[in-house]
């Protein structure tokens, strides 16, 4: 007869212990993925001098990035590692990447200048997904606390896209100190405590008016007039519209 194992108690089997092996899950990460390799291409097309295609690139990965939190919400496939994730790609999207870009086709004549608005700029971008980490349960949903990091992002790409689009030459003197104006600006507002709405209490499940729709179908029609037109005017407004709130939050507030 067998004897039992040592450390057990006669007539009682050990329960067999499992280990379950921790998983990825897949949907969330490869639009988090797409997004980083949008970044990094961008990088690449500055390093070729095809600034048009890296501005494109750094919107192309906002896009991506907007999706892949809606799409771990809606498939409940959240996660830690996710989270990290994204935090990682978005800093070389929408930090490293402007940043280079923006230096490659217009800081490089600054100088010391040049760089270190470039270096303010992508700063900012690491200050900034480093407080939303750590303050992701403590702030107000509804609204970030600075300008995030994609609306940044999509900011100074806006600008490069519609100066190549336009043709207007980049040796044109005031065009490096409109891109370090604007690097210096999008940086330092990322860690302000200037509230920008998150639009993260939409519910596009809920069933809306007619008017609605209507309004989509404009903003698809405005957009396809003139894209970086149009699109850089709405990046404008909304790297406009935390200070703005701002402003209307301090004149409604009661006086002690």
């Amino acid at each position: 007869m067998a004897e039992p194992p040592q450390g057990s108690l006669p007539g009682i089997v050990p329960a067999r212990i499992t280990l379950r092996r921790r998983g990825i899950y897949l949907l969330p990460n490869l639009f988090t993925t797409a997004a980083l390799f949008a970044g990094f291409y961008a990088i690449v097309q500055a390093m070729n001098q095809r600034f048009d295609i890296s501005a494109v690139a750094i919107l192309v990965a906002m896009v991506l990035d907007g999706l892949d939190g809606r799409v771990a919400r809606l498939t409940r496939t959240q996660s830690e590692f996710g989270a990290q994730y994204d935090s990682l790609s978005d800093m070389v999207s929408f930090g490293a990447a402007p940043a280079l870009v923006l230096y490659e086709w217009a800081l490089k004549g600054l100088g010391r200048l040049g760089w270190i608005a470039a270096f303010v700029y992508c700063a900012g971008a690491a200050l900034r997904l480093a407080r939303f980490n750590v303050n992701i349960e403590v702030v107000d949903k509804r609204f970030f606390q600075g300008i995030p990091s994609p609306a940044a992002a999509a900011l100074v790409a806006g600008f490069v896209w519609l100066v190549q689009d336009n043709k207007i030459p980049v040796d044109d003197y005031r065009l490096p100190w409109i891109a370090a104006f604007l690097a210096f600006y999008t940086g330092l507002t990322m860690v302000s405590n200037v509230p920008f709405y998150s639009f993260k209490d939409i519910n596009f499940r809920r069933a809306v008016p007619f008017w609605a729709i209507l309004l989509v179908v404009l903003a698809f029609v405005l957009v396809s007039f003139d894209p970086p037109i149009v699109l850089f005017v709405l990046f404008c407004a909304y790297g406009l519209s935390g200070y703005v709130l701002w402003l209307v939050r301090r004149r409604v507030r009661p006086s002690p």
